[in-house]
């Protein structure tokens, strides 16, 4: 069963709090309250402070989504949330809210899943992108390629088996003596440096390869900042910067390209927050264009955390009638071999 109308979504997996109003393809709304600042002293994201800033932020960011786009709750279809994967604290804020919201108005509630949400980004307008396509997700938490021949059941391909490529970049990051978060900071500093000054590893190498590793290229630039010692010159830092993020974001446009021919689809996506990065995006450009395969990249403020993204994938998920949706709950772990939809 599935609804048609406006549904309101809500997103709080990570440190974004985050409430959307998406109308098939049109985003009606889209409002994000960032935690950034909150957890930048600390170099990464704290679960316990993303919890508690969720818990006081989420009802007014869903009263200004609703706002935005005009309507009272009582008007939408639907409500949506993230029920999986992220930090459970987190996920518990926004699965409750959603809750409450429905049981009190009476509307169905779909529990989307985080990855699900960044596949079908690129789903909405202006991009429009339809099936069949293989989606790259890299982010902070996540790295995998999916098969997408049908928007409710996504195929992963492959995935990293050890960090995700957005943990890779932000640790990176740290090493060079960057702030948080760091890949904007990694990405600014890469563009002053040579890509080839360094030679760092990449990881399952072998043609055929859909698998990542990003554990050892992070150890590589470790061992290089502490060969080279304390204090680096500004232009050895954006040389290395440059060199790493290039082994980092090359094999994920690779990689991605060549699923594509292989599984002989027209066209490829990308998504997370990884997806806005540029050189990123200009490595899966390239690719895409000598394999004459269409490329598809949400505008930057779909590619990080959101909740239209929930609400996109909330139209190819399962509806949960009233009041059945009140035995669901968050859920800390992507499930097994797949999305959950």
């Amino acid at each position: 069963m599935t609804v048609r109308g406006p549904i309101l979504a809500i997103e709080t997996s990570c440190d974004e709090t985050a409430a959307a109003v998406v109308d098939g393809r049109r985003v009606v709304s889209s409002v994000v309250a960032s935690q950034a600042e909150l957890h930048a002293p600390y170099g990464g994201v704290v679960p316990e402070v993303a919890a508690r800033h969720h818990l006081g932020t989420v009802n007014a960011v869903v009263d200004e989504a609703l706002e935005r786009a005009g309507l009272r709750l009582g008007e939408v279809s639907a409500i949506a949330v993230t029920q999986r994967p992220g930090l459970i604290g987190a996920l518990l804020i926004g699965v409750a809210t959603a809750k409450a919201l429905a049981y009190a108005s009476g509307l169905p509630l779909i529990m989307v899943d985080h990855l699900h949400g960044h596949i079908a980004a690129t789903w909405l307008d202006p991009i429009a992108l339809d099936p069949p396509y293989v989606s790259l997700i890299a982010s902070g938490g996540h790295t995998r390629l999916d098969l997408v021949t049908d928007l409710r059941s996504p195929r992963t391909l492959g995935q990293t088996i050890d960090d995700a490529a957005g943990e890779a970049i932000d640790k990176g990051a740290r090493v060079l003596g960057l702030d948080y978060p760091g890949g904007p900071a990694l990405e600014r500093l890469a563009a002053g440096g040579s890509r080839t000054a360094h030679r760092f590893p990449v990881g399952l190498r072998g043609a055929g390869t859909r698998d990542f590793s990003f554990a050892g290229v992070k150890t590589s630039l470790l061992y290089a900042v502490r060969d080279l010692g304390e204090p680096l010159a500004e232009d050895v830092r954006a040389d290395l910067a440059a060199s790493y993020q290039e082994a980092v974001m090359r094999p994920l446009a690779d990689r991605l390209i060549a699923a594509a021919r292989d599984e002989g689809v027209p066209a490829v996506s990308l998504g997370g927050g990884v997806a806005a990065n540029g050189r990123l995006r200009e490595l899966v450009a390239e690719g895409a264009a000598r394999a004459g395969l269409r490329l598809a990249v949400p505008d930057r403020s779909l590619c990080t955390d959101n909740a239209a993204m929930i609400g996109a994938a909330a139209q190819f998920t399962d509806v949960i009638a009233w009041p059945d949706f009140l035995g669901m709950d968050a859920v800390a772990t992507a499930p097994p071999g797949g999305i959950a939809a």
